[in-house]
């Protein structure tokens, strides 16, 4: 079964909080997910990424998500392999750092909530 990657600030997470309509839609898929940052654990604080409803992974900017190392480590960590995974992040360079280690991406947009479910939808198997 594959693992869902999800991107916690400016995607999951805003400055209004969890984006309820996402979290709504992640959590009909039975599948596990993870929820990526580059956050310390002051900036998880102060960003609000605290009592998130999945597990929170940062290597706290050692590298950051735009380095492929950083999706090397998690993959390493959870021992995970690119094929068993799926990733949706805002971030442009961080989406190429992860497709670079064969992780299947999908560069989310703000709101664009229909096009995230067509990915998962179109992958999660």
């Amino acid at each position: 079964m594959k693992t869902i990657l999800v991107d916690a600030w400016n995607t999951l997470v805003t400055q209004d909080g969890i984006d309820t309509e996402m979290q709504k839609l992640l959590d009909a898929y039975d599948h596990t997910k993870i929820i990526l940052t580059n956050a310390n654990q002051q900036e998880c604080t102060e960003y609000g990424i605290i009592n998130m409803p999945y597990e929170v992974f940062s290597l706290e900017h050692r590298p950051n998500k735009t380095d492929k190392a950083y999706y090397l480590k998690m993959l390493q960590h959870f021992d995970l392999k690119p094929q068993n995974v799926l990733y949706f992040e805002h971030n442009l360079e961080a989406v190429t750092a992860a497709q670079s280690v064969g992780i299947k991406t999908f560069h989310y947009t703000k709101n664009d909530l229909r096009g995230l479910d067509a990915f998962l939808k179109n992958n999660i198997t």
